[in-house]
């Protein structure tokens, strides 16, 4: 019996040194899992744009409702955000698309409430990004108005990191 004991512990004793060395060998690939991704690069288009044309992508069906139950304008957050884009004042602002080196397609869906833009590339047409904010829901015209505005100015300020320069 003293020999199937001491068998079984060289057994365990390897199986227990097989699993450290293999953890070991893991141990780099973790360390990489671990880490954060580099960033990837922003496309080109977005940080030399000067031009940008602002497009009214328009809301869904259940947003149009609430909006007209309120007596707002379908228009207001495309108003909002152009309002927001000129008060930048990064980019000029042109009135077709064919003029702009992006274009800013606006949209307001519902039920998550969020208004959203994709940014495309003027000349290609290709998507480049896409930002969203959510908008705080609210039962008053006036209070829908500020939440609209208040996230139309996220929009804005999470364009504005993203064309920011990086920081070493």
């Amino acid at each position: 019996m003293r020999r199937a004991e001491r068998r079984r512990k060289v057994e365990n004793d390897s199986v227990k040194s097989a699993l450290c060395l293999a953890l070991l060998a893991c141990a780099p690939v973790f360390a990489l899992a671990q880490q954060p991704a580099p960033a990837a690069p922003i496309p080109a288009p977005i940080l030399t744009a000067q031009k940008v044309f602002v497009a009214n992508g328009g809301m869904d069906a259940v947003s149009l409702q609430e909006f007209r139950r309120l007596g707002l304008s379908d228009n207001e957050p495309y108003n909002s955000f152009y309002a927001a884009m000129k008060s930048w004042g990064r980019y000029q602002l042109v009135e077709s698309p064919a003029d702009a080196d992006l274009v800013l397609a606006l949209r307001f869906t519902a039920p998550q409430l969020q208004i959203s833009f994709d940014i495309l590339d003027g000349k290609t047409h290709f998507l480049l990004w896409t930002i969203t904010q959510p908008v705080e829901p609210a039962a008053r015209k006036s209070t829908w108005r500020r939440n609209i505005a208040a996230a139309n100015a996220s929009l804005v300020d999470s364009f504005k990191a993203l064309t920011a320069p990086a920081t070493p």
